[in-house]
Parts: structure tokens; sequence; C-alpha cells
């Protein structure tokens, strides 16, 4: 059994992260992709960021048609930043004969990671390359440059260019979103008026 692990703030969820799962499930023969809401992302600022429970339910509208995709509350359950190798730890204890992917998009090989080379050592890492992303740079001194390291797989993908933020602001101003994000989740944002007041 492959498995995916798709991580992410999913703030909220949107076509290009669906676009990322299915061409990672077709490319890679994942048995299953798991999405996996951050509680508190380590790299971003949680300014604007919906409760847990808000973002997972918007993820699961958004799957609830696909048999391959799931998703997963194991890290909003724990307390702290959501940091990915807890989180890999925990499902290769859970699925000890799966091969577990990490999918991640090209702009994070530029951030610091922690326990990368374990990381590295627990499950496959693939890159997906994002829409005019040049060579990754160090977020900061002292970060690894890893867009040339072996042992990374790249995953070829079309070059849809959706941001959250984006959606975020859209909904803000009152412009549409729609095919953006799916159907479902467009509803739910509009039903229950989320991102309607703040920044992000």
């Amino acid at each position: 059994m492959k498995v995916g692990i798709l991580g992410g703030t999913f703030n909220p969820i949107h076509t290009g992260h669906l676009l990322l799962a299915e061409t990672a499930r077709e490319a890679l023969a994942l048995t299953r992709v798991v999405f996996i809401p951050a509680g508190q992302p380590p790299h971003k600022a949680a300014r604007s960021l919906l409760p847990g429970s808000v973002r997972l339910k918007l993820i699961q509208l958004a799957i609830r048609d696909h048999a391959a995709f799931a998703s997963s509350d194991v890290e909003l359950k724990r307390d702290g930043p959501s940091y990915t190798i807890e989180t890999v730890r925990l499902l290769h204890a859970r699925l000890p004969q799966a091969t577990l992917v990490l999918i991640i998009g090209q702009d994070m090989l530029a951030v610091p990671w922690v326990a990368w080379k374990e990381l590295k050592r627990l499950c496959t890492i693939v890159v997906a390359r994002r829409p005019g992303a040049r060579r990754a740079r160090a977020a900061r001194p002292g970060t690894p440059e890893r867009a040339g390291e072996t042992g990374l797989a790249w995953l070829q993908m079309p070059q849809v260019d959706i941001a959250s933020s984006d959606i975020r602001r859209r909904v803000r101003e009152g412009r549409s979103i729609r095919y953006l994000v799916p159907a479902a989740v467009e509803r739910y944002i509009r039903n229950h008026r989320l991102y309607r007041e703040g920044a992000g």
C-alpha cells in the first residue's frame, strides 16, 4: 500500500490542492492520499487562519466524492507547532507495511524542516513544480539549499496558479471564487460568511 501525505493550512482548500493530489495519486500509483490540515503552522502567520475544525470540514466537503482521498485531524489534536516529522512518525507506526509518500510544493524546499534526514528515511519526498518557481533559495541564513538535493522525486503536473490568500481576498472583496474551489466549498464559505473579516 502506498499512502500519499498532503499537508498544509488549507485555508481554504482549493482546486490546485485537489489537482496536485490527483496528479500524484495517478502518477505514483498511490492507494490513498490523506489531506492533513496543520494545527499551528510553523512557517506561516496564523493571523487569518480559520479554526482547524472548519478547515477540516472544508476538506471533507472537497474530497467527499473521491474514494481514494481521505482526511485526518492528527495535527489538529496536537498542541504547539505542526511539524511534519511528528505526523510521519505517527503514520509510520500506525501503517508499518505502507510506503509513505510526502507530497510538497517546490516552494517548501526553501523553508527549514525539522529532522529532514529522518523524514527522507521514513518516506519518499515528492516535489511538485510550482508555476513560475525558480530554484529555491534559503528562507534565512543557515537554511539548507535543497533544490538540487539527491533523493527527491519531482512531479510534473499542470501549472495552475491558485493561492488560498487570493481566494480569501476575493471573498472579502465580494468577488467570485467559482471554479477556484469546489462548489460545495464555495457554498459553505458563502453560507457561513467565512473570510469576511480580517486580513490575510
